[in-house]
């Protein structure tokens, strides 16, 4: 197993060892845009049997001065990364490993396990045997909304560019898919949200901008890992855009009741459960 990432590549992480067994699985959560690594500390927190790996995307937490500019480049980041923590902290070059992503860390996940595996050889070198998408869009069906969603982040790109960002971000917690959240929760987000670079945030949302990802769920309906295991989809009940995304998308699916798009934030426990079911059967291979 080899890593040969530069420090310009080298991704900010944070590595949590099993208590109990050295044999158990890796977990590596990406977080979704505007978040960080510590965005997944209460799942962290509720899942002590499992080595974890939380990382900083390009341009948030502390790689905020890396900067993404593809979906290719991030995602040879974040395996570099994975193999880097893997030699760092001594596990075996085999261990397991699930891929668990959140919105923007969905989508560079899939990606990263369909579109970049076929160019990028180093991904093999990892023994991954499971994914978890949460709340991840699979791609637009046509180019007319493609148009509208690069005109959207060109402007949203723009705003994290030019203005305060807590400006920003008051705005953009106003958007339909966090509609679930109360106005509390929404001032916690900005005021958490509020020490990023608006500039990072600008350069990631453009590069990694779902007018420029390809229609993934065909491939990621093929993706088979060891006894037959496939990705599991994950999303709450409050969130019915991407209920409905899950629903058609002909993957097994679990919605989390009393959750709206950020699931692992507002029912962390209830994630985690469903985590570890998904965990114990990756494990062993049983199946539902």
């Amino acid at each position: 197993m080899t890593s040969n990432m530069s420090e310009f590549e080298r991704l900010a992480y944070r590595y949590i060892p099993a208590h109990s067994s050295p044999e158990a699985p890796l977990v590596v959560f990406a977080h979704g845009f505007l978040g960080a690594g510590d965005d997944w500390d209460a799942v962290n927190q509720a899942l002590p049997e499992y080595h974890q790996l939380t990382i900083d995307l390009p341009g948030h937490g502390k790689s905020c001065l890396v900067q993404g500019v593809s979906f290719d480049q991030v995602c040879r980041m974040i395996t570099a990364t994975i193999l880097d923590c893997i030699q760092a902290h001594k596990l075996s070059a085999t261990v397991p490993v699930c891929l668990v992503g959140y919105s923007l860390g969905a989508r560079l996940l899939m990606y990263l396990m369909t579109k970049h595996r076929t160019t990028n050889e180093t991904i093999n070198e990892l023994n991954i045997s499971g994914l978890v998408i949460e709340g991840g869009n699979f791609g637009l069906p046509d180019d007319e909304q493609k148009a509208a969603r690069w005109l959207s982040d060109s402007q949203w790109a723009q705003r994290f560019e030019q203005e305060e960002i807590s400006v920003v971000l008051a705005d953009w917690y106003q958007q339909t898919v966090f509609s679930s959240l109360n106005h509390e929760q929404r001032q916690l987000l900005i005021a958490k949200r509020s020490v990023n670079l608006g500039s990072a945030l600008s350069d990631m949302l453009l590069a990694t901008s779902l007018a420029k990802q390809p229609d993934l769920l065909p491939s990621v309906k093929t993706l088979l890992f060891s006894k037959h295991r496939k990705p599991l989809y994950v999303c709450g009940e409050f969130d019915n855009k991407f209920t409905q995304l899950a629903v058609g998308s002909g993957l097994d699916y679990e919605p989390i009741a009393r959750a709206g798009h950020n699931v692992h934030k507002e029912q962390p426990v209830a994630f985690a459960s469903r985590l570890r079911t998904y965990l114990e059967q990756m494990s062993s291979g049983s199946e539902k």
